[in-house]
């Protein structure tokens, strides 16, 4: 792309380092926020660095939160027996999304990845361990992983390692999507929904 100004090239430049973000897409951003005020800028400016300097991660959990715990492990309301485990942080909004859960979560901050490097070191799994020793509330642990080698693989773990804990271990459903077509469905994912199948209520 050729631009008239240096500067508009470097904010084109960084602001196309954003995922899911092109070039076009961020110079459409950059000349909507020279038409904008001056004051526009500085409040979008102000509020990345304060994002940036304030977040923090939740000493229970590691979700991001604004305190040392999150407003998730800190409500009241909450089922405090029930821990998710999840990848990443999306997840847990995604979770929330829902309104159907109402307990606690962890977040892994990935999954077991031999082949990239990452192994149960790289993970928050030690943590989790160290929480479930420090409270007996906890009865059970649900693994909202991906449906991959990796996400298998890291369920599979960390079952393992809590063996020794009394803990009701379980996993999301895994199947077909409501509304989908059985011949546009992967044989994975329909080879699943049939050995995980339920029972048929009429």
């Amino acid at each position: 792309m050729n631009f008239s100004s240096k500067l508009i090239q470097e904010a084109v430049g960084q602001i196309s380092q954003l995922p899911g973000i092109g070039k076009k897409s961020a110079l459409r951003l950059v000349l909507h926020l020279l038409k904008e005020s001056p004051e526009t800028t500085k409040e979008l400016s102000a509020s990345l660095l304060n994002l940036r300097n304030g977040i923090k991660y939740c000493k229970a959990c590691h979700n991001i939160s604004d305190d040392e715990y999150c407003s998730i492990c800190t409500n009241s309301y909450r089922d405090k027996s029930v821990i998710c485990i999840v990848e990443e942080i999306p997840d847990v909004m995604a979770i929330e999304n829902t309104n159907y859960y109402k307990g606690l979560y962890h977040v892994l901050g990935g999954l077991i990845s031999p082949i990239d490097g990452v192994g149960p070191s790289e993970l928050t799994i030690d943590s989790l361990i160290k929480r479930i020793e420090n409270d007996k509330n906890i009865k059970e642990i649900i693994f909202a992983l991906s449906a991959t080698m990796q996400g298998d693989t890291t369920a599979f773990y960390i079952s393992k390692k809590l063996k020794p804990y009394s803990l009701k271990i379980s996993t999301i459903a895994r199947g077909i999507a409501i509304g989908s077509e059985l011949e546009y469905t992967d044989e994975i994912t329909l080879g699943r929904s049939i050995a995980t199948r339920i029972n048929f209520e009429h």
